[in-house]
């Protein structure tokens, strides 16, 4: 059975957690979109662990974890993220990379930067981990697949035709040094040699798994909002951040995935730039910053401050619509035990007009939040195991957002821990 682990707004919603609490009963955990550029945050008995590519399965022996060819595969940060955590006592996990994924060159990252430099105040707020360039050389069809890099003579011949190209652009509109080919074509033999050992025909592996009845998870990055498509284009990443999307890459045929948990986060956080319509400021959003999370609402990768917002049903029911989503696990409920009242943006007003639809980016950045106020439960609700020991306005909120998603909650993630989890039947 395949089952995707999706995020329903901008990310930071607690997939990690949600994939790593789950992982315990799955064989093969799979990313398929994205690179780097986002950060998985994961508490459980070997320590605190934020993951960027490694999928969120890595700390099970009996998992086997994939890259799959819709990742942007920074391979020396791949080797690294292993290391590092093996040095911090995990054992050290079965990897598989599929043989079709491409990678993520030196130059995407040197460009990544350049651009956001070159556009100053109108720059996307990119985590500057290359990812645009990537996927842009990938559908221009000058990127590198994995293969490649075991034909030296083609190899070569590809490097000199695109640092050429390349270094038109590095030279003439950014004004830095050219791209070396002959010291891109030595990097790529060292991705060589790292990558080796993890290298599969991922789409027959998983083929023969799910013959065989493995339990599989798609651990996707990011959110329904920062999906090219779909999202709040164009401050949007630069791979499908969908459930949908997982079926091509990861290499299996859509109708496979069963289940598609969508992760909604409690209250609203974004890192980036685009319309936030339930964004707050000031004191109220650094106390909500200051206690959110585990350590505080700080990216995992970047450590910039996540801008901060109330609940936004609108865009939450949305997320969870384009995902396809059959169940939904909200996540950091616990965070919220403070406050007296909590707002929840039910609709967006624009142009004298109140909508409950998302709209598209032009008329979102017109938009203002139409929020109702709930009683808070002003109390501690990490320990709790069972739904009805909730406080009763916890239970209301609870169900009061479920009834927006139009979507069952079936899980409520009331602390960071790997077991600090209540399931609603």
């Amino acid at each position: 059975m395949v089952r995707a682990i999706v995020g329903a707004n901008w990310g930071d919603e607690g997939k990690g957690k949600i994939t790593d609490m789950l992982a315990k009963e799955s064989d093969i955990i799979i990313r398929y979109q994205g690179g780097s550029n986002a950060g998985h945050t994961i508490i459980n008995n070997y320590g605190k662990f934020a993951l960027h590519l490694l999928p969120s399965g890595v700390f099970y022996n009996h998992t086997t974890s994939i890259i799959g060819n819709g990742v942007a595969l920074n391979i020396p940060f791949l080797a690294k993220e292993v290391e590092d955590i093996v040095s911090k006592g995990v054992p050290k996990p079965n990897i598989l990379v599929s043989d079709r994924a491409q990678i993520l060159m030196p130059y995407h990252i040197l460009f990544d930067q350049y651009e956001e430099e070159r556009l100053g105040k109108k720059s996307f707020g990119s985590t500057k981990s290359g990812i645009a360039p990537f996927y842009s050389d990938k559908y221009a069809k000058i990127g590198f697949q994995v293969s490649e890099l075991f034909d030296e003579k083609a190899l070569k011949e590809k490097v000199l035709s695109i640092c050429e190209m390349k270094n038109v652009l590095m030279e003439h509109l950014y004004h830095k040094p050219a791209i070396d080919p002959e010291a891109l074509f030595q990097t790529l033999l060292e991705y060589r040699e790292m990558v080796k050992p993890y290298i599969c025909d991922v789409s027959k592996y998983l083929h023969d798994a799910i013959k065989e009845g493995k339990q599989i998870l798609l651990e996707g990055q990011l959110g329904s909002l920062k999906d090219p498509d779909h999202g709040i284009y164009p401050m949007v990443t630069s791979s499908s951040t969908l459930a949908a999307y997982g079926a091509i890459g990861a290499g299996i045929p859509p109708y496979e995935i069963k289940n598609i948990t969508t992760v909604v986060k409690a209250y609203s956080s974004a890192v980036g730039a685009g319309a936030f319509v339930s964004e707050i400021f000031g004191d109220e959003a650094d106390e909500l910053r200051r206690r959110g999370g585990d350590g505080g609402e700080y990216g995992a990768t970047t450590g910039r401050p996540r801008r901060m917002g109330w609940f936004d049903a609108v865009a939450s029911r949305y997320g969870c619509r384009i995902q396809g989503a059959t169940e939904v696990a909200l996540t950091v409920l616990d965070v919220l035990g403070y406050l007296e009242e909590l707002s929840i943006c039910v609709g967006y007003e624009i142009d004298g007009k109140v909508t409950k639809d998302f709209p598209t980016t032009a008329e979102l950045k017109k938009a203002k939040p139409v929020y109702i106020t709930l009683p808070g439960w002003n109390c501690e609700i990490r320990g709790i195991k069972k739904y009805e020991d909730l406080p009763e306005n916890c239970k209301k909120y609870i169900e009061f957002i479920e009834k927006e998603l139009e979507t069952p909650i079936t899980m409520v993630s009331n602390g960071p821990g790997r077991d600090e989890i209540i399931y609603r039947v």
